[in-house]
């Protein structure tokens, strides 16, 4: 006899002879929770619970409203090869007042108004306005009772099939008698987490102390106390995406004392994984922030750049009088090292960026987003503006020189009204097969349609770029 004959001949033996309808409630031993920062994330939850041999029916309560029930994953860790799930159920049906309402259709409740008046009768009909009552179905007398007027409505018990809380039901088979550790794992929707970063210029403007923090945000539908806490950061791709909850931002002041390593970051498969090394209590409708990382002193470089040509293309015909951007972009850039304090997988998250004033209080200065960052890469940080330095472009000559080849010259001026000398990083785009013929500073080819220029312009001077290229489509 094959082993799928013995489990039916075993589960008939006990639908016939052993059936024990069972419902209890299970004690969590242990939880834990492995957050994704895509709004989702994979509960495992430990509880113990008396099984008797045959068929049990188990309800398994606290666990998360938007459980994905199709991930669920049941085992006896006492028994594994002793006890298996027959059949699963996920009861949602959760008691509202209409829900109560409906049920009690035609059976007597009581109705107190807000000056104490109490109308007890068979429950004849109900909407958004009223409640209508039958002191007795064919007699009378009938009570309508304005809805906004109620206090209370008194229902004698719970109807069948209304439940308070989500809940797994399960039936069981056992041939294991006794207590069992059960581990129940699945994944749930309305939880995230997300990193933010504070960051704290120096008086130099040549070193920041950045602190990092991890915002979870728990809207599953259930709390999770005394859990063991893991984040995954990285791009993991499901089938079906949810729209990501964001949880509300809370003011995080750079931290000035040195805080111990709480997180323990370690890669998993193609993406990093963080262990939070205590446990915490995450409760339902909660945000909750812990530190992430401390580094005291990162270099860094304040970068001004201007890139004048707000066009992608223009005609032949039009090449007079396009207009600029006049704006000095401000960008701070550094290198996530060990060697700079840091040489960490940095998971994606904003920064924001303060600097002390003359009375030594904090003042934001800007803020940009990052990636996921693996060690060793650089960021660059773009916090806004430049007030005092003004760039300004425009084309002083086109030609077409053949069929397929044209001619541009162009002036980029720089101006300089802050205190110190300043050097700007000037961007020009180019398109076609380019040649530099004339140039009036060195350049840089950063890839195969972009050059730039490192113009150093001193203070309350203007510096102008010139030069001519010559495209071939």
């Amino acid at each position: 006899m094959d082993r799928r004959k013995m489990l039916f001949g075993i589960m008939a033996g006990f639908l016939l002879f052993g059936f024990t309808l069972r419902a209890q409630d299970m004690a969590r031993k242990d939880v834990s929770l492995t957050v994704y920062n895509q709004n989702f994330a994979l509960v495992r939850d430990v509880r113990s619970l008396n099984l008797q041999e045959g068929i049990n029916e188990v309800r398994f309560i606290d666990i998360a409203g938007q459980i994905e029930t199709t991930s669920v994953h049941f085992k006896s860790l006492t028994a594994p090869d002793k006890c298996g799930i027959l059949e699963q159920n996920f009861e949602y049906d959760l008691v509202s007042a209409d829900k109560l309402l409906s049920k009690y259709i035609d059976r007597e409740i009581t109705v107190i108004t807000q000056d104490d008046i109490k109308y007890t009768g068979y429950l004849s009909s109900y909407d958004g306005s009223q409640i209508v009552l039958a002191g007795d179905k064919e007699k009378g007398p009938i009570f309508m009772v304005n809805r906004s007027n109620i206090r209370n409505i008194e229902f004698p018990q719970l109807p069948e099939g209304l439940i308070t809380k989500p809940t797994l039901v399960w039936s069981l088979l056992n041939s294991k008698k006794g207590m069992h550790d059960v581990e129940l794992s699945y994944l749930t929707g309305g939880i995230n987490w997300l990193a933010d970063y504070v960051a704290a210029v120096s008086d130099d403007e040549k070193s920041i102390s950045l602190n990092g923090w991890v915002t979870v945000d728990n809207r599953s539908g259930t709390g999770y106390e005394n859990a063991s806490l893991k984040l995954v950061a990285g791009d993991v791709n499901r089938v079906q995406d949810r729209a990501v909850r964001a949880g509300g931002e809370m003011l995080m002041k750079a931290a000035s004392a040195a805080m111990p390593e709480q997180f323990e970051g370690r890669e998993l498969f193609e993406y990093h994984l963080y262990q939070l090394q205590r446990k915490t209590t995450l409760k339902n409708n909660q945000t909750k922030q812990i530190s992430l990382l401390t580094a005291p002193k990162v270099s860094v470089n304040k970068i001004y750049t201007y890139t004048g040509a707000i066009y992608n293309w223009y005609y032949y015909d039009n090449w007079q009088g396009q207009q600029c951007n006049k704006k000095v972009a401000v960008n701070l850039e550094f290198k996530n090292s060990e060697a700079n304090g840091l040489g960490i997988a940095l998971p994606k998250g904003k920064i924001k960026v303060y600097k002390a004033d003359v009375d030594r209080t904090l003042q934001f200065i800007g803020e940009n987003q990052i990636d996921h960052t693996p060690k060793d890469e650089k960021i660059t940080l773009f916090l806004g503006n430049a007030f005092d330095i003004v760039g300004e472009r425009k084309i002083t000559d086109h030609k077409k020189i053949a069929t397929n080849i044209y001619r541009d010259s162009y002036e980029i001026s720089i101006r300089n009204h802050k205190k110190e000398e300043v050097t700007v990083k000037v961007i020009e785009r180019q398109w076609g097969d380019w040649t530099i013929i004339a140039k009036s500073h060195d350049y840089a080819k950063e890839d195969s349609t972009t050059l730039s220029f490192d113009v150093k312009v001193p203070v309350d001077g203007e510096v102008k770029v010139t030069y001519t290229s010559e495209y071939k489509f």
